[in-house]
């Protein structure tokens, strides 16, 4: 089995979910007492949410190409950063290890397609959803016609993420306002929906919404599976 270094903590609610998603893989994969070789960095998210509002994206590059370094120098043959707004510096941090990072978009995007699906819609941080590199793999790599929630909309999924949801606050309140951002995206042409911030998994699911969710939490780990145990 490889040695996969994970970069989460960010929040640590979806990286508790990673770490046990990828630990079933490998359980349901290889039996009863297999699990996972993971080694773990987890930042204190209160430093990478402060960078973030300060929009100090040099710095947080510099905080996750750290941590990418640290992983590999103890051995990790492979990297998954455990959230989807810090793939904005995927690049530079594969670059600056030299060793593979799997990207959360691909996993996704690969789902999506054999789904028959062309047009979907992504939900995630502002960041996410608002800068281009995560919406520009979707369309690029996988051919995808990308939409987003209007900017009313995208303020109330990223207030509940901030907000809720990275504190382990699930609100019925907040689960039907992410329905109707979902009922007004399917009117719009959404064939599916991307949950694009790995903590969205925590508050909705298959029944809050009336076409397929993508839920890149649950792909991305069941990609890291596969990888774990490739020959």
């Amino acid at each position: 089995m490889k040695l996969l270094g994970l970069i989460g903590g960010m929040s640590w609610e979806s990286s508790a979910q990673y770490y046990r998603l990828i630990n079933e893989g490998v359980r349901a994969a290889r039996g009863a007492t297999a699990s996972a070789r993971l080694l773990l960095w987890s930042f204190d998210f209160a430093e990478i949410e402060a960078l973030q509002r300060a929009g100090d994206w040099p710095a947080l590059t510099g905080l996750m190409i750290d941590a990418a370094e640290r992983l590999t120098g103890a051995g990790a043959e492979h990297l998954l950063i455990c959230t989807n707004t810090m793939h904005l510096m995927a690049g530079e941090v594969e670059a600056a290890t030299g060793i593979p990072l799997l990207h959360i978009a691909d996993p996704a995007g690969a789902a999506i397609r054999a789904a028959g699906l062309g047009k979907v819609a992504l939900l995630g941080t502002a960041f996410t959803m608002e800068q281009g590199f995560y919406r520009d793999r979707l369309a690029q790599r996988h051919g995808l016609e990308v939409l987003v929630p209007d900017a009313a909309d995208r303020a109330t999924v990223h207030r509940v993420i901030y907000d809720e949801l990275v504190a382990g606050q699930v609100n019925e309140a907040s689960r039907q306002a992410y329905r109707e951002v979902i009922a007004r995206l399917v009117e719009r042409g959404a064939q599916g929906i991307v949950l694009g911030c790995t903590e969205i998994m925590l508050l909705i699911g298959a029944d809050d919404s009336p076409v397929p969710l993508f839920d890149t939490t649950a792909l991305h780990a069941a990609a890291a599976v596969d990888l774990l145990l490739a020959d």
